[in-house]
């Protein structure tokens, strides 16, 4: 089980791959196309086309982590599309809505942070 940090930088990409990719080929599309390290530690996440199934991609310091999700029932309902950048950031509150087939643009969150006084 993996467990999604408030800390952790999540970054969604914002095409389709062909889910077909293992590692390699994923830390090679990080560094290509998307311009980002795959050793950063970020955690990538990656549908394939027709939206039945995400990819977390992550290295955490001794090695790569490589999660598939296929929904039984449904497709995602929400993906961020963008013609200018191929990454879209989202918090790891977002990205738990999204692995249950939400919406995490209209989910309402408080604040990560607040001051105590």
């Amino acid at each position: 089980m993996v467990q999604l940090a408030p800390q952790f930088r999540i970054l969604l990409a914002c095409e389709p791959v062909d889910f077909r990719k293992g590692i390699d080929s994923l830390a090679a599309l990080c560094r290509a196309r998307l311009d980002s390290d795959p050793f950063s530690g970020t955690v990538f996440v990656f549908r394939n086309r027709s939206g039945t199934a995400i990819k977390l991609f992550a290295y955490d310091g001794t090695g790569f982590w490589l999660c598939l999700k296929r929904f039984s029932k449904g497709s995602l309902r929400w993906w961020p599309r963008s013609a200018t950048t191929p990454l879209h950031p989202l918090g790891s509150q977002q990205l738990t809505v999204l692995l249950h087939l939400g919406d995490p643009t209209s989910a309402r969150f408080s604040e990560p942070w607040r001051r105590l006084t």
